[in-house]
């Protein structure tokens, strides 16, 4: 069963890993598994995007709003040219 964390809860263990726990140690005491403790680290590592640090979740919303606005802009391109002929 996947018991589902909070946010907070999440990077609070991170900052704990960044502090120099071990995820083992931290699975065992606050009880998510030491896997679960890695991705969320990954999860949250800052990633440099044009000298801007973004965690890696954040990179992955803006990647999929990104490719929304594109398909968006293709619809309104093709309206705007079915438009023209008439």
């Amino acid at each position: 069963m996947v018991t589902p964390y909070e946010e907070d809860f999440k990077k609070s263990i991170v900052d704990m890993v960044k502090a120099g726990r071990r995820p083992d140690e931290l699975a065992t005491e606050y009880g998510p598994s030491a896997d679960s403790i890695r991705n969320w680290v990954k999860k949250y590592a800052p990633v440099d995007v044009n000298g801007e640090l973004v965690s890696a979740n954040e990179l992955k919303k803006l990647r999929k709003e990104l490719a929304i606005l594109k398909e968006e802009n293709e619809i309104l391109k093709r309206a705007a040219v079915l438009l023209a002929k008439h």
